[in-house]
């Protein structure tokens, strides 16, 4: 498996133990880990800090151009906001661990040039299943649905 891939996979475990959702995130510029994060939503009561805003946060203030040749890698298909994230960056390449748990905005992404490589990692197909199974309400409040819909 990708180095980079087990990064994440690395940070969406660090979530776990800190009794977060296991979803974690590399940005990759240069073949070198410029930023990383993990869902961070419960650990700080945020309504906004996934994975990927997370990992974008740990870079700082970075010009656009800082951007261009940047690889973002995350353990699960992104969502409509963290997709938004990837499309005012101009980020064009993403990697994805798995979407069967949650199909995020990647055709969105798709439609605007950006590549997207989907892995289909069972270990984080595994990771989401198990924490889903036990964590249901949580699940359904970090992709912003009730348990009703």
């Amino acid at each position: 498996m990708d180095n980079f891939m087990l990064e994440a996979i690395f940070e969406a475990k660090k979530s776990l133990e800190e009794g977060g959702i296991p979803i974690g995130s590399v940005l990759v510029k240069d073949n070198q880990i410029v930023g990383r994060g993990h869902n961070r939503r419960v650990q700080k009561g945020s309504a906004i800090l996934h994975a990927e805003m997370d990992a974008l946060e740990s870079v700082g203030r970075q010009p656009a151009s800082f951007y261009e040749d940047v690889i973002i890698y995350t353990t699960l298909s992104p969502c409509s906001m963290c997709t938004g994230a990837i499309l005012l960056y101009k980020i064009r390449h993403v990697v994805v661990g798995e979407n069967k748990t949650f199909l995020g905005d990647e055709a969105l992404l798709q439609e605007r040039g950006v590549k997207v490589e989907v892995l289909d990692d069972e270990t984080c197909f595994q990771l989401m299943q198990d924490f889903i199974l036990k964590n249901r309400s949580l699940w359904s409040e970090d992709i912003g649905t009730s348990l009703t819909s």
